[in-house]
């Protein structure tokens, strides 16, 4: 009887999982160092705030429009960013923090650990845009001109060409939007104030100037040869 009874409750939940919605949620990808490995460029202070806060909220506002936007449920991280013209601007911008935030834990290392460019992305740097070094510089400026909030990338283009571009708020290159110069991002920096000012305040040059001491060039080689 008791076999009977529990059997027949098992059916009950099975059915009422199969009636009510089920949300494929998002998730908060952990740090992959501790958060003081970053300095003396970042400190470990802004490190936690920027993932443990900034970073979670944009994941927890994703997860709360799935159920306004149900086919959030279906799409990947990055499968959203090349669809993100189809919702609405609050998924645009949480999709968006949430992608480019786990982009750019994973585009860094601790100091001496990042590696050096591969000789075949050093080879399509060179091609592009002359050196390393050029292509540095040119780097940096568009992420301290970028006005305001916002990323500086560089990227790979549909051509297989590499340039550098910078979009406002939490846009990304991946995006199906017009005002986008689309590309493959092989390398993103957050301008955000909240990513530099405990420690620079309004000194944005230095905190770019101090982060190429933390290119993961690793990765950096591993999303070049990924976007080939």
């Amino acid at each position: 009887m008791l076999r009977v009874l529990c059997s027949a409750a098992a059916a009950v939940v099975l059915l009422l999982a199969g009636a009510l919605p089920v949300w494929a949620e998002f998730v908060l990808p952990p740090l992959p160092y501790a958060p003081d490995a970053l300095e003396p460029a970042i400190d470990a202070t802004t490190m936690t705030i920027h993932h443990d806060r900034h970073h979670a909220a944009y994941v927890a506002n994703l997860n709360g429009q799935i159920k306004a936007n149900p086919s959030l449920a279906k799409l990947s991280l990055d499968a959203l960013q090349g669809q993100i013209s189809r919702f609405p601007v609050a998924v645009r911008n949480n999709g968006g923090g949430h992608w480019n935030h786990s982009q750019f834990w994973a585009v860094m290392a601790p100091p001496g650990q990042g590696g050096e460019p591969a000789p075949e992305l050093l080879q399509a740097i060179n091609a592009s845009f002359g050196s390393l070094e050029a292509m540095q510089t040119q780097f940096s400026q568009a992420a301290a001109a970028r006005f305001g909030s916002g990323w500086a990338w560089l990227i790979r283009t549909a051509d297989g060409s590499m340039a550098i571009t910078s979009t406002a708020n939490q846009d990304n290159p991946l995006m199906d939007l017009p005002e986008i110069e689309r590309g493959t991002p092989l390398l993103g920096l957050d301008v955000w104030e909240h990513a530099y000012y405990l420690n620079y305040q309004n000194r944005r040059p230095d905190y770019i100037s101090a982060w190429w001491d933390l290119v993961n060039w690793n990765e950096v080689n591993t999303r070049f040869s990924a976007a080939a």
